[in-house]
Parts: structure tokens; C-alpha cells; sequence
């Protein structure tokens, strides 16, 4: 079973948070909640693996702890 990547994976991560920040730019918080709510699904659908998704769902749920 493939594993979850958790450390450091990004090339440009400073690009990519900005690009990130700019996509929320003049959004309410409704609209910046359903622009993250699309990523997380285009992501994962690239992703593909269930398993791989719910390793992210309980690294996610950790966090918040």
C-alpha cells in the first residue's frame, strides 16, 4: 500500500502559497470556503487512491487536535 507523503514535498512552495493567496483574492468567506471545498476534490481526484485519501483525512483530523 502506498503511504502518505507528510514531510517537506513541494518545488516552489512559496509559489505556490502565493498563487494559493492570489485564488482567494475579493472572495467572501463563502466563496473562499467553496474555492477550497473544489481544490481538495480536483486534488484528490489527481490523487485517485482511497487509501492514500484516508491517510490525508486522518493526518487532517490530527491536526485539529
Amino acid at each position: 500500500m502506498a503511504e502518505l507523503i507528510l514531510s517537506p514535498n513541494l518545488t516552489q512552495a512559496d509559489d505556490f502559497y502565493a498563487d494559493l493567496v492570489a485564488a482567494h483574492e475579493g472572495l467572501e468567506k463563502s466563496e473562499s470556503d467553496a474555492f477550497n471545498a473544489r481544490l481538495v476534490l480536483v486534488l484528490a481526484n489527481h490523487i485517485g487512491d482511497n487509501a492514500i485519501l484516508k491517510q490525508a483525512l486522518e493526518a487532517a483530523a490530527l491536526k485539529q487536535e
